[in-house]
């Protein structure tokens, strides 16, 4: 747990130094949050994947991770006419469940890069895969390595709130910076009021889907994990 904690408070360490030397000066060179935003997302990531590669993965646990993404970015195309509604995280969220904290991250991340070749990759990009797969990353940690019972009603809420705080929150934080050139006080609680209907559709259609999947595809992916004889 100390081990654990000890990077988190790195990784937030090294996020906030890139903000207080890059984000807040860009305001008065323009638009700086492309540079900004590749950086945060490779300082984020790049624990997560360069540990995953340390555990030398089978061609199998490839496939079922590759599976994973694939429903979770059909969870978002498939409704794209409905915006807000999208099984995408709900999907990234069992995957975390089901493989462990590091896999959800992976998940969540390249769930969200994929799915944008078709909705279209932008400066939202980054963000929306850092968001994605820290909320992967969440599960995994709580009903994994915590040991949170993984019953339907604890995952729904998990859902609900981490969908509405966590991807919300960095959604619209990052929303600001492609509306205004540098940060205010209050272009953010514009940028936070003016996300407030779609975050809550956002987390009432993520725990819809929990709701409905969470049973069903833990069982499938425990099943395809004792046939294998795959590992966490």
């Amino acid at each position: 747990m100390k081990n654990i904690a000890g990077k988190a408070v790195g990784a937030l360490l090294a996020a906030a130094a890139v903000i207080f030397l890059l984000l807040l000066p860009a305001g008065s060179r323009g638009r700086g949050y492309y540079l900004i935003s590749i950086i945060i997302i490779a300082l984020s990531i790049l624990g997560f994947y360069l540990k995953y590669e340390k555990r030398r993965p089978m061609a199998r646990d490839i496939v079922l991770i590759a599976v994973l993404i694939a429903v979770a970015v059909s969870g978002r195309v498939v409704f794209y006419m409905i915006p807000q509604f999208k099984a995408i995280i709900a999907v990234i969220i069992i995957s975390g469940i089901a493989l462990g904290a590091e896999t959800g991250f992976m998940a969540g991340s390249l769930s969200a890069f994929v799915s944008n070749m078709f909705f279209g990759q932008g400066p939202w990009t980054p963000w929306q895969m850092l968001g994605m797969g820290i909320i992967g990353w969440l599960a995994g940690f709580l009903f994994g390595r915590l040991r949170v019972p993984a019953r339907r009603g604890y995952v729904c809420a998990f859902g609900v709130i981490s969908v509405f705080a966590i991807y919300g929150g960095i959604m619209d934080f990052a929303s600001m910076f492609f509306i205004v050139p540098e940060f205010s006080w209050k272009a953010l609680f514009v940028s936070y009021a003016a996300g407030f209907r779609f975050n809550v559709a956002h987390s009432i259609a993520t725990g819809v889907f929990l709701f409905l999947l969470t049973r069903p595809m833990l069982a499938k992916i425990s099943r395809v994990r004792k046939k294998y004889g795959m590992t966490e």
